[in-house]
């Protein structure tokens, strides 16, 4: 029966073709030209199976060590990343976590972006001091030299956002993977604002890149699931520690859905980061919007990073903005929308807004405007842009009426 060329001959392929090809072969049992969803949580154990490793994650065993599905998925996350090996876990904080409780222990240092996922924040700022003993230094990551200076001889890791998580702080990945290596310690990159195509932190110098699966990568809001992509040294010691003997894997359902609305991927992204440079100039030219925050503005304050850093092929689609206005103004800003949906997450086909307040820790890092006004995190999906942008309008003019 004929197969697909060996895994290594994908590094020859586009972006477009490792979507498609990339954690896909034909089915020896059936011949099914698309890998099977698998529901099975064992695997036939050959004749003799003395010499098996019962913890082996590098072939289908038990489906808390892998399973076809999830063996699928990590080989085309590592070849649309251009990493040598990835673990798919259950959610994006698992894979955060799973990081985490792999390759810091007590007594060490982290430096901390100050500008970070929720649960990264909550992990470093409270659980991993209080219950492990590990110290975190939080910095603006956008300055290198405040990461530098946050650098200590115990440092094990550095862990930042490309776009950062909810302010659209820009970090440059090159300069911090420099001091990150000269200080001894690992760099890690939360991704998820910077899927591939669009961006490969791998490539500038990280050594972990992060990302929740259930955003851009499924991009359909259908699924959960996690990922790290590195080297298959780190790799492998996060599947040892916080996979196999921690839980955190991903269902074979899910690995399935996630890689089979991956191969849509750099089409989806292609939209996405054309839409949204249109969406944001509409909202910084309106007088009833406060601000806005997209690295694509010329007035964003990272604007020429990121224009040097993504190389030209845009600036995410994901932007903070407020109204002018108090909670109640943008909370009757949100409920006029009809296009655009209020709900938490990001990354998906239809647009999706979140009001979030001024209250919570991370707050007093952010910009005086997200400080005074709180701000709406707005994900472009993949409607027209003009029918954004006359939601958008329609909703401004029935809120100042």
């Amino acid at each position: 029966m004929a197969v697909r060329p060996d895994k290594h001959d994908l590094s020859s392929l586009g972006d477009h073709s490792l979507a498609v090809h990339g954690g896909n072969a034909i089915d020896a049992g059936s011949g099914a030209i698309r890998t099977p969803l698998i529901m099975a949580n064992s695997y036939a154990l050959p004749e003799d199976p003395s010499q098996i490793s019962w913890s082996t994650t590098d072939s289908a065993l038990y489906t808390r060590n892998s399973g076809a599905n999830q063996l699928a998925l990590q080989d085309k996350l590592a070849a649309l990343e251009g990493g040598e090996a990835a673990v798919a876990l259950a959610s994006g904080v698992a894979a955060l976590h799973g990081v985490f409780f792999t390759f810091l222990s007590t007594g060490d240092h982290a430096v901390i972006a100050d500008v970070t996922y929720e649960a990264s924040w909550r992990l470093f700022a409270e659980l991993l001091p209080q219950k492990y003993g590990i110290e975190a230094t939080f910095v603006d990551a956008s300055d290198p030299e405040a990461v530098r200076a946050a650098i200590r001889p115990n440092t094990k890791l550095v862990h930042i956002e490309a776009i950062g998580n909810p302010t659209t702080k820009v970090t440059d990945v090159v300069a911090v993977a420099e001091i990150a290596h000269a200080g001894g310690a690992l760099l890690s990159v939360d991704s998820t604002f910077t899927p591939p195509p669009f961006y490969r932190p791998l490539r500038d110098g990280a050594d972990l890149v992060v990302h929740s699966l259930t955003k851009y990568i499924n991009g359909h809001g259908d699924a959960m699931g996690g990922a790290v992509i590195g080297s298959r040294e780190l790799i492998d010691r996060i599947k040892a520690d916080a996979m196999v003997d921690v839980g955190g894997v991903i269902s074979p359902f899910n690995a399935w859905i996630i890689n089979r609305g991956s191969i849509t991927l750099p089409l989806r992204m292609a939209h996405h980061l054309a839409s949204a440079p249109k969406v944001a100039a509409f909202l910084e030219q309106d007088p009833r919007v406060a601000f806005v925050a997209y690295p694509g503005l010329e007035s964003h304050p990272q604007h020429d990073l990121a224009v040097r850093q993504f190389g030209g092929r845009g600036f995410g689609a994901m932007m903070a903005f407020a109204v002018d206005g108090d909670p109640d103004t943008q909370n009757r800003f949100v409920a006029n929308l009809k296009v655009i949906t209020s709900a938490v997450s990001l990354g998906h086909d239809e647009s999706l807004i979140v009001h979030v307040g001024t209250d919570g820790p991370r707050v007093r890092y952010y910009p005086e405007q997200f400080r005074r006004l709180g701000h709406l995190r707005f994900s472009i999906g993949l409607e027209d842009p003009d029918d954004l942008i006359a939601d958008l309008s329609a909703a401004l003019d029935a809120t100042f009426a």
